[in-house]
């Protein structure tokens, strides 16, 4: 799974999953022992990140929706992707 960004100790990886649990675009964010996936729209599918991530986590996913939804197509049609600024 390719990690696009990494900041403030969060690594936010991207796989299309075609025909996965989850059918919309999504990423899967790590944080120490912490896992969430998280809609590109900010809907948190499943798992959790102690808040101060977890707000840092949506905020450069709302700055970055459309870089994750063309990652997303990218790696939906086996295109490749490509890495996203973190914020500093």
């Amino acid at each position: 799974m390719p990690a696009l960004s990494m900041f403030f100790g969060i690594i936010v990886r991207m796989q299309s999953e075609k025909g996965g649990r989850h059918n919309k675009a999504h990423v899967h964010a790590l944080y120490g022992d912490y896992e969430v996936v998280a809609g590109i729209d900010g809907e948190i599918l499943e798992g959790n990140l102690p808040n101060k991530q977890m707000k840092l986590l949506l905020a450069w996913m709302a700055i970055h929706e459309d870089e994750l939804q063309a990652n997303w197509e990218l790696l939906r049609n086996g295109d490749g992707y490509f890495k996203i600024e973190p914020l500093r």
